[in-house]
């Protein structure tokens, strides 16, 4: 497994290497502490909290056709309040059936397909 990434200002790359014997411990301990299963709920229960701000960056998308990622981006944080949950959202429109993402000449271009 390798994580690459920045702590600040500090850049990490680091590599882990575990023999079988040592996943399947990690495996085991991560068993024992999966959360119970969930209790059937009702349909209202069932709506995740964040729909609403899903919905609302799919219609930005949709009413502008296309964006930079840079300018959507932008957008989504406006709409989500703060930069991780709008590169949440912009990361979730990326996997999105409904968008198309086009390299671009300085950033990827999204579009809507619906």
């Amino acid at each position: 497994m390798r994580i690459r990434g920045h702590i600040g200002d500090w850049p990490v790359d680091l590599t882990l290497e575990l023999d079988p014997a040592e996943w399947a411990q990690l495996g085991g301990q991560l068993a024992a502490v999966s959360p119970a299963p969930a209790v059937a709920a009702s349909p209202l229960a069932a709506v995740r909290p964040d729909d609403a701000l899903w919905q609302a960056a799919r219609e930005v998308l949709r009413k502008a056709g296309q964006l930079n990622g840079p300018e959507l981006l932008e957008h989504l944080e406006g709409l989500a309040g703060n930069t991780a949950a709008g590169k949440r959202l912009l990361v979730r429109l990326r996997h999105s059936a409904e968008v198309k993402v086009q390299s671009g000449a300085d950033a990827p271009v999204y579009h809507w397909v619906g």
